[in-house]
C-alpha cells in the first residue's frame, strides 16, 4: 500500500484539471524511516551512518507495469500497483540506523518533496556493521488504486 503527499496530490490536481504544468521527476529516491511519514511530511528519516537516499531513475526498465512484477512493458494492467525491477541497495550502516518501519518517494536526494509514502510489511533493525539494506527486485511495491 502507498499514499500520496499531499504535495504530489495538489500537483497531480492541478495538472490534470487546472491546466498547471508539472515537471515530473526523471529519478526518485527511495528513503528509509523510522517513524512513520504523513501526507504532510514529517516523520523520522534515518541520518547518519552513511545512510543515503538511493536514486533510481524512473523508467520501465527500473519499475514494473501495473500488469505484473518484473514488467517492462508500459502498463495496461488494473492492479494500481508498481515494484522495483532492479535491486535497490542503500549504503552500508557505519552506525545503527535503528528500527526501519516506513519507505518514501523524494523528488531529491535531500531534503526535496516526498511523493509517495508507506509502512514497511515488517520493520527491520538496522545497526552499525550490518550488510547494506536492500530490497530485491519486487520486494518494494507501491499501489495507487484498488
Amino acid at each position: 500500500m502507498a499514499a500520496l503527499s499531499n504535495y504530489l496530490e495538489n500537483k497531480l490536481i492541478d495538472q490534470l484539471f487546472r491546466g498547471q504544468a508539472f515537471t515530473f521527476p526523471s529519478t526518485v529516491y527511495v528513503g528509509l524511516y523510522t517513524a512513520a511519514p504523513s501526507d504532510t511530511g514529517g516523520g523520522t528519516e534515518v541520518s547518519g551512518g552513511s545512510y543515503a537516499r538511493v536514486s533510481v531513475s524512473a523508467s520501465l526498465a527500473n519499475w514494473a507495469g501495473t500488469q505484473s512484477a518484473g514488467s517492462t512493458s508500459a502498463s495496461s494492467g488494473t492492479s494500481g500497483t508498481t515494484s522495483n525491477n532492479i535491486a535497490i541497495t542503500f549504503p552500508e550502516p557505519t552506525a545503527t540506523w535503528g528500527v526501519i518501519t516506513h519507505v518514501g518517494i523524494f523528488d531529491a536526494a535531500s531534503s526535496g518533496n516526498l511523493l509517495i509514502h508507506g509502512a514497511l510489511t515488517i520493520p527491520k533493525t538496522v545497526n552499525n556493521g550490518d550488510s547494506a539494506p536492500t530490497f530485491q527486485a519486487s520486494a518494494l511495491a507501491f499501489q495507487l488504486d484498488n
